[in-house]
């Protein structure tokens, strides 16, 4: 038998060798084995088997490194599409779909050492009171682990293993999981009454569940490719009990489900949901948990109780798209149009297009979620691609929050506290809430204390000497931070400049340190929380401060995107955005639908209660659309103004776009090697009827971690013919050693 392999070297090729009949029972597709490779032992996946040897000699193949094949055949043939979609290496893809804490060979499940009674022997001797006292816990606890016994017993190991040559005990070795959430309270939850909309709205998506059913239990080939779906609920309609009414009927059926969240902050409060729902005393682990705030001994527990099927629901971040679940039914995306979906490291795949891949893949039932679909997703329903399933109320007929916008331009600054960081209607609305003992969420995307500093005499702004952009105040920290590279520096007493010196330097802009020292000076009884990445540092301190906030313990939350989406408090009745145009005139083409999401999306955490919420929105350009349509709750005029300037322009969903950007630490070296490509590129795709090609251009972060940028983008409705003439080319153009080019596919940012 012949093996072909991928090496977990980048050397973008795949290699044949022989497997020895010993190793051909071990040898499975997904396997990973140990092969001789230029005089080295290395490892390598095994991605084909070939029954007959080619007519050349070949090496063989030395060991089989796993008891059992790692890469499932699903899996397997996701990465495999991943690698010719996203242009990127099979060694690549295949490393994203296995954990780093799964793939390591020292990576094992954890043992511990258990104690049990065994029956006493015919000629029992008398027991010693601590053999009495060590045989009393055992029949009144069953068993214990050997330290804790130790513990307990006021005793030593030797002791209880003389215990074990007597007769009297055994002392096995038993397999240990590691819970990240083994020590969380549930309560058990019910299904809760849907209404009219989420009624046809689940009942369709169990449909769709029971015609995969069928299918898997008859040999009838399917005839046409299941709807993937997009359920467009406002925020608070209730999309949540939806997905686990459906993935209840999943697991009824023997199927599992894969449930995405955007954000790490969002899968404590998730995971809480989900496990007081199918977490029971009888199968408390049939929810798995995978991101990156876990352990490595938790990922690897967590990873082989999927691949067991001992877990069948797996719950997690983007890479969880790739968990090993057997007969998965149905894929869960919530909050489709968020951008953390996109890796943005090689390769670079978007797990909600990957989610809709897998889905056609395993015959899966794909449930898209959001309140603010993006452009992509709601044009695909449009276009019939996919079925559109739609939530135009809050549950229990909640109202949907009142937005009013103010105008920060009309705001008067001088002389008051706080000036024109907190308006005068949301100070007023923040106190009121104190008053009723309400809470409220205020909201700002940028952290640090000030944005930059700068000298008013000569003009002097302290930059970062790797990228093109200031750099940040971090006042508790006393430093300035870049926040594109890390680079850090001490803050100076006064202009670095040698023909200035001035004293006087100051501040300008602001983060959400800065506001929080504002609202401590306005509100000094209140209980304010910051929630950002510079107060989150240690593994669960997003859970302590949602759980503090739930219970009542913090008065205002601060913080950025992490708390703008997916969080339900019903005793939030106020959200105050501070300042709405942060990302609003970016050189992104996506700039005001994102504004428009994140506007929507954090407004839609107030008054998901008994008591009306009400959103407070800082602007300086009230009137743009985004903001406007953002006020009215309005998705669909926001849409029909956005989606014919994308259709002007050749821009998504009209087009696909593939971003090149060329990277070296010389400006002029790469330029001209941008130009180079540009002319390469035109000659290629010369008579490309629909093909739009731009640049090359500096990109508009032009350096970044000490390198020069520039970009070429295309844009075409055939992008994998596109990416495939994009392999050919990087194979093909000779570019200089210092100069590098990344292929992005579906970018999701044009900096």
């Amino acid at each position: 038998m012949t093996a072909r392999v991928v090496l977990e070297l980048p050397v973008r090729r795949e290699f044949d060798y022989l497997v020895p009949a010993e190793l051909v029972p071990k040898t499975k597709l997904g396997s990973r084995v140990t092969v001789p490779f230029q005089g080295r032992e290395v490892r390598a996946s095994v991605v084909g088997l070939l029954d007959s040897a080619p007519d050349r000699p070949l090496k063989s193949v030395i060991g089989v490194v796993d008891e059992v094949s790692l890469l499932v055949d699903s899996v397997m043939n996701l990465a495999k599409w991943i690698a010719e979609y996203y242009n990127c290496p099979l060694e690549l893809a295949l490393r994203s779909a296995l954990p780093t804490a799964v793939r390591r060979t020292e990576a094992r499940h954890q043992q511990r050492l258990v104690v049990q009674l065994r029956p006493p022997p015919p000629s029992e001797k008398p027991l010693t009171p601590l053999q009495q006292r060590i045989v009393g816990l055992l029949e009144e606890r069953g068993e214990m682990a050997l330290a804790d016994l130790i513990r307990v017993a006021e005793t030593t190991a030797t002791s209880v293993r003389r215990m074990q040559t007597n007769g009297l005990l055994s002392i096995v070795e038993r397999r240990v999981e590691r819970d990240p959430h083994a020590s969380d309270l549930l309560v058990s939850t019910a299904p809760l009454e849907l209404n009219a909309e989420q009624s046809v709205a689940t009942g369709i998506i169990i449909a769709a569940l029971l015609k995969v059913a069928e299918e898997q239990d008859s040999s009838v080939s399917p005839e046409k490719p299941l709807p993937a779906f997009l359920l467009h609920g406002v925020t608070g309609s209730g999309k949540t009990e939806i997905y686990l009414q459906a993935i209840a009927k999943a697991l009824e059926m023997g199927g599992g489900a894969i449930v995405l969240v955007p954000e790490i902050s969002l899968t404590p409060q998730t995971v809480e949901r989900f496990r007081s729902r199918f977490s029971t005393s009888h199968d408390p682990g049939v929810v798995a948990v995978l991101h990156s705030h876990l352990s490595d001994g938790e990922r690897h527990d967590e990873w082989h109780k999927i691949r067991d099927g001992r877990a069948r629901i797996v719950i997690g971040a983007r890479s969880a798209i790739f968990a090993p679940v057997k007969r998965l039914a149905l894929v869960i995306v919530d909050e489709e149009h968020e951008h953390s979906y996109k890796q943005e490291e090689t390769p670079r795949y978007h797990a909600r297009d990957v989610a809709v891949m897998r889905g056609r893949m395993e015959r899966a039932v794909v449930l898209l979620g959001s309140a603010t679909p993006s452009l992509e997703s709601f044009q695909n329903a449009l276009a019939g691609k996919y079925q559109l399933l739609q939530l135009h109320r809050r549950a229990s007929d909640i109202r949907m929050p009142v937005v009013r916008v103010v105008d920060m331009r009309h705001e008067q600054r001088g002389g008051k506290q706080g000036g024109s960081i907190i308006s005068l209607p949301l100070k007023e609305a923040i106190s009121l809430r104190l008053e009723r003992h309400e809470q409220t969420i205020l909201f700002l995307n940028r952290r640090g204390y000030s944005t930059s500093l700068l000298c008013e005499r000569c003009g002097y702004v302290a930059g970062c000497p790797n990228c093109s952009v200031s750099l940040t105040y971090h006042r508790a920290a006393a430093r300035l931070l870049c926040h594109v590279c890390g680079y850090e520096e001490q803050v100076p007493a006064r202009c670095p400049e040698a023909k200035c010196g001035n004293p006087g330097i100051r501040y300008s802009g602001l983060g959400t340190e800065r506001v929080e020292e504002v609202l401590s000076k306005l509100f000094p009884r209140a209980q304010v929380r910051r929630m950002d990445s510079d107060t989150l540092k240690r593994k669960y301190d997003y859970r302590e401060i949602l759980a503090d906030f739930r219970t009542g313990k913090i008065d205002i939350l601060l913080g950025t995107q992490m708390i703008a989406k997916g969080l339900d408090f019903p005793n939030v009745t106020l959200v105050g955005i501070i300042h709405a145009d942060l990302g609003l005139h970016l050189a992104d083409f996506r700039a005001g639908e994102r504004t428009f999401q994140l506007l929507t999306q954090v407004s839609g955490r107030a008054g998901r209660g008994d008591v009306e919420g009400e959103v407070f929105v800082q602007t300086f350009t009230p009137f743009h659309p985004a903001i406007q349509f953002a006020r009215r709750h309005d998705f669909e005029g926001f849409f029909e103004q956005e989606i014919e300037f994308r259709r002007q322009l050749h821009y998504p969903p009209f087009a696909r776009v593939a971003l090149l950007t060329l990277k070296g630490r010389n400006d002029e070296k790469v330029k001209f090697c941008a130009e180079h490509l540009g002319r390469e590129l035109k000659r290629r795709t010369e008579g490309w009827p629909d093909l739009v090609l731009t640049g090359p251009a500096p990109a508009p972060l032009l350096r970044a971690e000490t390198f020069y940028r520039h970009q070429i983008m295309l844009r075409t409705r055939s992008m994998s013919r596109l990416s495939k003439e994009l392999a050919d080319i990087s194979a093909t153009v000779t570019l200089p050693e210092d100069v590098t080019i990344v292929i992005d596919i579906d970018p999701v940012s044009l900096l």
